[in-house]
């Protein structure tokens, strides 16, 4: 079969058979029966991680092997629920109270699921315990009568994201961005994908500058090559590999989503992908990303593309990050922002920076430079870095990327080459 050609195949929605079509040459075209077939059985080309690829096999088996796991279940009599703080698809959350010493905790109740998904997030849970900004899990318990499990987590004073994402400083952004990256390096030098990084998950205690990132639900052990199921993370934060059907990916699922929520941040934007189902994500964000990279991206791996997008997906153009900018984001909005979240939402996520990368890129040079006294002091620093030229990555904190006189002016030539 030609190189060039990128195919789907047909599939059968309410009863009814969608052909099977190919994309040659940015033209969808109607293939035969046999075609169809050849489609079906052609392999996706495998990935592998760049960085922790090894780590679960380095491990003892018990650490990963979590079907097998023995929990090991507390006294729920030693827990009082105080109120309801919210509910979600798999589980129930209250803020309660620990006896003797009546301390405030979070017990998150569960509902019906399959034992092997309980065990899988408890045993992450355990394995994750004392990581860097990761929730700290203190006990499991279970209703006596209902058999209903319940995990009882340290209480965190969250503000509500909607809420707190609007009051943010520049810096204030990159300190919490930086405080989940740590958490995220951590979870994956230990062999696990979160796999539903969301600001619904990230907790901030604002006046203590403290986050804890929560749910680990649907996260997984990561094994080089292992096919996972793509029905993980919320919509507006699904990887491009999720909306494709590729199953071989690995942490850097959890960076795209990552990116996501930088750009809701920086540009006032939520969420910033804002599609209506998963078909629609996608297209969203070859909006922005555009189609020719769609392309690319799934050429490069064989994918084969659902014959949906034949209608939806349009032809669209790479867009540059400056159309996104106006009056009441810019001054959270710079070179070295822009140069990040360019790093970050890429199609290919091989392309993507690591946890790691992204921690030592020079947007976050303000908080490395500042990290003894980022919990000790709640304003903007004073004195941060200050060499460079306005529009360089190594610019002032706040160096905006447009001007207010400006609006409409080109990218400082540093992000234009991230751009290119």
């Amino acid at each position: 079969m030609n190189q060039e050609v990128r195919d789907t195949v047909s599939e059968v929605v309410f009863g009814v058979r969608l052909p099977c079509v190919f994309l040659l040459n940015g033209v969808w075209m109607d293939v035969s029966a046999e075609e169809e077939q050849r489609c079906r059985n052609m392999p996706v080309i495998p990935s592998r991680a760049s960085v922790y690829a090894e780590v679960n096999q380095e491990k003892p088996r018990e650490y990963w092997d979590y079907e097998c796991h023995m929990i090991e279940w507390g006294n729920i009599d030693d827990y009082q629920l105080i109120r309801k703080l919210g509910r979600g698809k798999y589980s129930e959350v209250f803020e309660g109270v620990r006896s003797p010493l009546d301390e405030k905790c979070v017990i998150k109740i569960l509902k019906p699921v399959k034992k092997k998904k309980i065990k899988r997030e408890i045993k992450i849970l355990e394995n994750l315990r004392g990581g860097t900004n990761i929730i700290t899990l203190l006990d499991v318990v279970k209703d006596p009568i209902s058999r209903t499990p319940a995990l009882v987590f340290e209480y965190v004073n969250n503000t509500d994201f909607k809420q707190l994402y609007q009051t943010l400083t520049d810096y204030d952004i990159r300190y919490y961005l930086y405080e989940l990256l740590k958490a995220l390096d951590y979870c994956h030098s230990q062999g696990i994908m979160h796999r539903d990084v969301k600001p619904h998950n990230v907790m901030i205690d604002h006046e203590k500058r403290t986050l804890r990132l929560i749910d680990w639900g649907l996260a997984e052990f990561y094994h080089p090559r292992q096919e996972y199921n793509v029905r993980v993370a919320s919509r507006y934060f699904k990887g491009p590999e999720l909306l494709v059907d590729y199953q071989c990916y690995d942490y850097s699922l959890d960076m795209w989503s990552l990116g996501c929520m930088l750009a809701s941040m920086i540009f006032r934007k939520e969420p910033f992908f804002h599609g209506h189902d998963n078909y629609d994500q996608l297209v969203r964000i070859a909006k922005v990303l555009g189609t020719e990279e769609l392309f690319e991206y799934i050429d490069k791996y064989q994918i084969a593309l659902d014959s949906r997008f034949t209608e939806i997906l349009g032809r669209h153009s790479k867009k540059r990050w400056e159309r996104f900018v106006h009056s009441e984001n810019q001054h959270l909005v710079s070179a070295e922002s822009v140069d990040f979240l360019d790093r970050l939402l890429r199609y290919d996520h091989q392309e993507r920076l690591t946890a790691k990368e992204a921690m030592d890129h020079p947007y976050f040079y303000p908080i490395r430079e500042n990290e003894p006294r980022n919990k000790h002091d709640l304003s903007t620093p004073t004195s941060v870095a200050n060499s460079g030229t306005p529009g360089s990555l190594n610019a002032p904190l706040g160096t905006p990327l447009l001007n207010n006189s400006s609006a409409g002016s080109s990218l400082p030539a540093t992000t234009q080459s991230a751009q290119s």
